[in-house]
This record gives C-alpha cells, structure tokens and sequence, in this order.
C-alpha cells in the first residue's frame, strides 16, 4: 500500500506543477459591440526551445524526463546516488548533505529548462520562434481589413511570452506589443484576456502602466490572486488526504488524461475506509518534517522555482512561508544564493500579490469592461490544506472568483447564510448547487461559474463568453445572458446550459461512496463494500496476468 502511495503522490507532484494552456481555436468569434482588437495570451502550456530550436521542456513530457517508470533513470538515482546521504540524514540528523545531492541530481534533467540563481534565463531558451513571428507579423496586418468579417477576431492578435520570467518584466513586453496592435488598427484601446498564468500579466500590466490604453479585461481559471496547488505546496501546507486523492484520480480517468488502473484507485478508496474505522492518523514526525521540508526545498530549486513566473502564483498569505521553506531562515546560504531571484519575487508580491484589491477597484474605477470565469466541479491537488475546497484542479474557486464564498467538496452553505443572502435581496447570487455566493466576488455581476470544466480546457463557450463583454460598448452583467451566472457544461457534447438545482450534481466522484459514514455500522458496511470492489478488481488484474503468460507460452 505504501508503494501504491507514493506512486500516487509522485503523480500528484507531477500534476502540481502542471498547468497546460490548451490549444487555442481559430479565429471564428464575431464581434458584437464597438471594433475593439482583442490581445489574448495564455498561461504556461507552451513549450520551450533551445537556441538550436531543439524542444528542451514540455510539460507533457515530464515522465520521460523523470525516467517513465518506477524503474527509470530517477529511480535508479535516487537509490544509487542518493540514499548514501539519505541514510546520513537519518542516522547522524545531518540532512543538507542529502538536500544538496537531491537537488544536483534533479536539477540536471532540468539544466537546459532552468533559470539561473539570479532569475535570469541564462542560455536563451524561449518558446518558439515561429510564435515570435507570428507575433511581429501580426503587427504588419490590421485584420478587420483582411477578414471577411470586417471585425476583430479573437485570436487575431496573440501575444506569446516566456512564461517563466518575472511578470513584470513581461508586463513590459505586453506594453509594447499593445502600442504595435493600436498602431497597425488606429484603435484607441484593445481588450486583454489571460488564461491560468496569463490573469498574473494582467495585473503585473495594470499595476505598471494602468487601464489608459485598455477597454476590457477578460480572466479565464485566473491565478492572479494565486493558486493553492502551488502556492500551498511550496509553503509546507500539506496533509495526507486518501480520499481526496480517489476523487483525482477518478476526474483524471473519466477525462482519460492518465489511464490510471482502477485497481489503484480502489486500494487508496479501501485504505481510507479501513483508517477512518481504525481510527489510523497520519503523524508527522521529526524525520518526516525534515524530509517533506528538506526534499520540497531541493525539488523547487532544481525545477521550477528558479522561475519568477511561477513565484507569482504564491498568495499573499504564503509568501513569507515559502520564501522561508524554499530559502531557509533569513541570513541562510540558500537565501544569499537567490538573492537576485528573491529580489524579483518580492518586487511583484509587493506592487501586485499584496494589492490585489486595489489593482481590481482601478479597473473598475476606470469603468473597464471586465467579465471573469471560475471554474469548479473537480478536485484540486489532494496532498494539501485546501484538498477539500471546490475548485479546478488547480486553483480554489474562492480566488479564482476573487472572493465568492463557497463551500467545501461535499457541503452545501448553510441554511441560515443562504436566508440571510436572500432576506438582504442576495439570493439571486446564490448557485442552485447552493454551494457558492456570487455577491461576495469582486465583480459579483460580471462573474460566471462553470461547472463542470477543468482548468486545462478552454473551450468555445468560454472564449465566445469572454470576447462578447470586453469587446461591448458597456459593461455586460450576468443578467444580459441566457446562460445564467451558474453553468454546467457537457464534455462529450461540449454544450454549457443553465445550472438548475435539478442537474447540477455532475462531479465525476459520488458522494456517497466517499463520504464519511455517520455511524459505525454504516463504517463497517462501507469498508465490506470497497473490500469487495477492491478484490474485484485483483482477480481482473490476476486473470489478466494468466491470460497473457498463456498467449505467450510456446506450443506444445
């Protein structure tokens, strides 16, 4: 079982860092207010490539890098390499020697991918140059006068990036691409949407240049505000949750983005049942802390924290901690090291983590025409604090919304917070799931709730939702749709319809096979039906087994 686990959480690691953009569609959107070119860019999907123009990172590709297998080059390393310092570690309570060897060790699948101690790409490694091209012919063609359409399409202009870098910096770029697209289209102002990691230039750009040459902002699965996937593993915030790792593993198999075996998934189901009636706690204890600690430090710095770009996606509230989990304590080596990189991260968590309120009021202040979608129904990394709030895989829809109120996975608002919302004339803000309060969002009119996509798709709806409203000549509200603020959407017909309380229980996981029993029979019960399950689906792995050595035996 404990096998079966840390393959699981090598997984989950995987998957904590992984945030792909998803492809973009054509530029088939029609426009529905004033001639307004729309700039679009999206989160860290896009690959990156050596001056060579060789690939050298991926995120699709991680497993190769780490080896493929529990029997690949990682593994290997770890028991060769490393578990002389590890044994150190234990027996005499000297752990940097094993932190520093784990972090040599890793950080050479990642040497080409890296920026330097300073934050700095150090070898000129970016996305594409055919992006970068597209990018400076884009600024050579006004596309109102080329497409039939005779209006702005929604990918016309796209703005890639190196997402790795510090946001400011690309705050910068973005500003002069921007001046490129007012040039070439004699607008006055173009509209912004960000996708996942492309909500943080939003506001890096709002912060820095402010909403002059801006008519609308649009933010799709925003991480601006942070994302807990990141920014509570990379503070220490971590707490075994068996059944929460089910519900992953379960969303990962219905959107068939991993093909993980239902025997595994059934153990870690059947070893949660067992734990809740032995009352079995998962304890930290001195050695635990010192290797979750030491090997998070070791495992940031050798991927992908000598990246700014990802520094931005820590909150507020965790920044202190991952700075001192990732650094060590103030006056630290490590600290002295990253010095330059620290710099560039406490510049954006100064001018925008720590203001995030206060760059949304000048937007709205300036009277930009602002639309947000937040999606849930998918459970977000289940190793950490904030494994049972309702999210997308990566972020909670409480920062993605800025600031609705939401309940956890398999909770609904209270009853009497519900009534009080609906005796002040909130309840319209109420979702039908009744596990969301709209009216405590930022932008409780121009705010929408998807249900039922995850935080890598992008689809048509969304994009067709966002283009309209930053795109009109006034700001759009929820109430200038049909889709209502709250939508479930259908990925094998890939339709959104109005959520209503009737359909909106669409989570791939069910409740009642997760929840927790209320009483000790119902316990036993439980733990007698997974035990069934689970011995199911043994005997189809064993028969499997049997049936393929019998193919392969020769003729007799």
């Amino acid at each position: 079982m404990k096998r079966i686990i840390s393959v699981v959480l090598v997984i989950v690691m995987l998957f904590t860092f992984a945030a792909p953009a998803g492809a973009a569609g054509g530029s088939d959107y029609r426009h529905w207010g004033n001639q307004i070119p729309v700039v679009v860019f999206h989160g860290d999907g896009e690959p990156i490539y050596n001056t060579e123009g060789e690939k050298v990172f991926h995120f699709s590709e991680m497993l190769n890098m780490l080896g493929g297998s529990a029997e690949g080059a990682l593994a290997e390393s770890v028991v060769n390499v490393l578990m002389p310092f590890l044994m150190e570690g234990i027996v005499n309570d000297n752990w940097d020697p094993y932190y520093d060897a784990l972090e040599k060790e890793i950080g050479e699948l990642f040497t080409e991918a890296r920026y330097d101690e300073n934050g700095e790409n150090w070898n000129g490694t970016d996305v594409s140059k055919a992006v970068r091209q597209q990018m400076v012919d884009n600024l050579k063609r006004d596309t109102k006068k080329i497409y039939s359409h005779k209006s702005y399409g929604a990918y016309d202009y796209q703005f890639w990036y190196d997402w790795r870098q510090d946001p400011l910096k690309t705050a910068d770029e973005l500003h002069e691409y921007i001046q490129g697209v007012k040039k070439i289209t004699g607008s006055e102002k173009v509209s912004l949407m960000g996708r996942c990691l492309g909500s943080t230039i939003i506001m890096a750009y709002v912060a820095k240049y402010g909403t002059d040459d801006i008519h609308g902002v649009a933010f799709n699965g925003s991480v601006a505000a942070g994302g807990e996937i990141i920014s509570e593993t990379i503070s220490g915030k971590f707490e075994i949750d068996l059944a929460a790792i089910n519900r992953m593993l379960t969303d990962f198999n219905v959107k068939d983005n991993m093909g993980l075996d239902p025997f595994i998934t059934k153990s870690l189901d059947l070893a949660a049942k067992v734990a809740m009636v032995a009352g079995i706690e998962f304890e930290e204890t001195k050695i635990y802390g010192k290797l979750v600690q030491g090997v998070t430090s070791a495992l940031a710095l050798s991927t992908f924290f000598t990246w700014p770009g990802y520094w931005a996606l820590v909150t507020e509230g965790d920044y202190d901690e991952a700075l001192r989990y990732v650094f060590g304590k103030e006056g630290s080596a490590k600290r002295e090291k990253y010095a330059k990189l620290i710099e560039k991260t406490d510049a954006y968590h100064e001018l925008v983590a720590s203001n995030i309120d206060g760059i949304l009021q000048t937007i709205k202040d300036n009277e930009v025409k602002t639309v947000n979608i937040a999606k849930y129904g998918y459970q977000i990394a289940p190793v950490i604090e904030s494994r049972n709030q309702i999210g997308d895989q990566f972020v909670t829809l409480k920062l993605a919304s800025f600031g609705a109120t939401t309940s956890t996975v398999f909770e609904t608002l209270p009853e009497e917070y519900i009534q009080s919302r609906i005796d002040e004339g909130k309840g319209k803000y109420i979702s039908p799931d009744k596990q969301i309060d709209a009216s405590t969002c930022f932008f409780p009119d121009s705010t929408w709730f998807t249900k039922g996509i995850s935080h890598s798709d992008w689809t048509d709806f969304e994009t067709g939702l966002l283009y309209q409203v930053v795109t009109a000549d006034r700001q759009l509200t929820v109430d200038d749709f049909d889709c209502t603020q709250f939508v479930c959407y259908d990925n094998e017909t890939q339709t959104a319809y109005p959520m209503t309380e009737e359909n909106c229980h669409i989570e791939n996981w069910k409740v009642s096979s997760l929840n927790n029993p209320k009483t000790e029979k119902e316990a036993l019960v439980s733990v007698i039906k997974s035990l069934i399950d689970w011995a199911i689906e043994l005997i189809k792995i064993i028969v499997g087994v049997i049936e393929k050595n019998q193919a392969a035996a020769p003729i007799a």
